[in-house]
């Protein structure tokens, strides 16, 4: 999933996308697309260190360079493997799955948590983050939705996008995802009389 930079265009299609889902439903949808993606700097050093002390062995057992020299050629592959990992279309592919994966939930957290949408009246809130870089995707429900609809039909929706993002189609993966979602919440939360809009329609990037 390459980084993706959105036209104005496409940002008028998310908007009204939101807009038109929000309409069906007494739920909020906000997006947030992180190109920044996730620093690990220490996964790098941590994988050149592991180089670097595996370097030595066969040089000693297999050769007759001086231990001066060995050590030297240690060094360098521990400062070159750091630099080349630390490249940023590299270091997010070198990071254990686990990690990078709670990492994107505890920074999708905070996002939804920073823009309040936790703070609808009804706690309708849906959080979709996409961080392209780091080709991950996370959604978050507010209580009152995630107390209707599982864990798993978000993290479908969530690969939905991973998957469409892969095909040089990220714009259309949000877009379809906005949909289902305004969908599952129209099932649940039928909209208000009222149907106050509590959230900005448009897309955030940061």
């Amino acid at each position: 999933m390459a980084d993706h930079m959105f036209s104005a265009e496409d940002k008028d299609r998310v908007g009204a996308a939101i807009a038109e889902a929000e309409s069906q439903s007494a739920g909020e949808i906000y997006v947030v697309v992180a190109h920044g993606g996730e620093e690990f700097r220490y996964v790098p050093v941590i994988w050149a260190a592991l180089a670097a002390l595996l370097v030595p062995w066969p040089l000693h057992m297999l050769t007759s360079l001086p231990t001066t020299t060995i050590l030297v050629l240690q060094a360098l592959v521990f400062v070159g493997a750091a630099l080349i990992m630390f490249h940023p279309s590299i270091n997010h592919r070198i990071v254990p799955n686990a990690i990078a994966a709670e990492r994107t939930r505890r920074q999708a957290y905070e996002q939804f948590l920073a823009h309040g949408v936790h703070l609808t009246e009804a706690r309708t809130g849906v959080l979709i983050y996409v961080t392209p870089t780091d080709q991950r995707v996370e959604i978050v429900a507010d209580v009152g939705i995630h107390s209707k609809v599982g864990e798993a039909a978000w993290e479908e929706l969530a690969q939905d996008i991973a998957a469409a993002a892969r095909r040089g189609q990220l714009v259309d993966g949000i877009l379809s995802a906005i949909s289902k979602a305004g969908a599952l919440l129209a099932q649940h939360f039928p909209p208000s009389a009222r149907n106050p809009n509590e959230l900005s329609d448009r897309m955030v990037e940061i």
